[in-house]
């Protein structure tokens, strides 16, 4: 797989590059937002640094998904700018100092939920029925009136189904952050969900981790 890193640190992007080799990557590096736009259109992954000499990397990253869907990570110093990444498009982030093997591994789930087709069409679940173009619930045929946001929660379940989805994922997907009150927000949509179906079984938690859909009546 062809990795582009957009670091103007030196030193950093030396030390990624032998990790990413070592790893099996073929390895390209620009220091500039310029160049990173210009190579991505000959990448399969994108690292991006927001630090960027010539161009604030924001603005480089909204560039860059103009014309392309390329899988990106946002590396950064720069903390406070983490979900104006994910909101720009970046698929997920690292916060610089950047540990190699959690480098890797953030690669690979990115890789690896870019894979799969980005939204599915039609589940079905027991007697639940999710279609998510038309944005409809079905208990046993019966139309279920969830809210906008209810809906998205589950939508967002039913395009991985069998996977956990983390608690600080959802957030920041479909709240944009992982504020205290937009947690609380998301507990009371996951109740009502299950409360509006009457299938306590459609979602299930995974105390400490999130949540998941669920199987089918036990």
């Amino acid at each position: 797989m062809r990795v582009l890193l957009v670091e103007d640190d030196l030193r950093l992007a030396a030390a990624l590059g032998t990790h990413l080799r070592r790893a099996g990557y073929e390895v390209r590096h620009t220091r500039t937002a310029a160049d990173g736009v210009r190579m991505a259109a000959d990448a399969d992954f994108v690292l991006l640094d927001l630090g960027l000499p010539d161009c604030d990397g924001l603005k480089a990253l909204e560039r860059l998904r103009r014309g392309s869907d390329v899988p990106l990570i946002v590396v950064t110093a720069r903390a406070g700018d983490v979900l104006k990444g994910l909101h720009r498009g970046a698929d997920d982030y690292l916060v610089k100092p950047v540990r190699p093997d959690e480098l890797l591994a953030r690669m690979q789930a990115v890789v690896r939920r870019t894979a799969r087709p980005s939204r599915v069409q039609r589940l079905t679940v027991g007697d639940v029925v999710v279609d998510v173009p038309a944005r409809r619930v079905t208990v046993e045929g019966r139309d279920v009136a969830l809210t906008r946001r209810e809906f998205d929660v589950l939508a967002l379940l039913a395009s991985r189904p069998g996977e956990v989805c983390a608690r600080e994922e959802i957030l920041l997907a479909l709240w944009g952050d992982t504020s205290l009150s937009a947690s609380r927000a998301l507990n009371v949509h996951v109740r009502n969900i299950r409360g509006k179906t009457g299938r306590a079984w459609l979602i299930v938690t995974l105390v400490g981790t999130g949540y998941r859909l669920g199987d089918g009546p036990a």
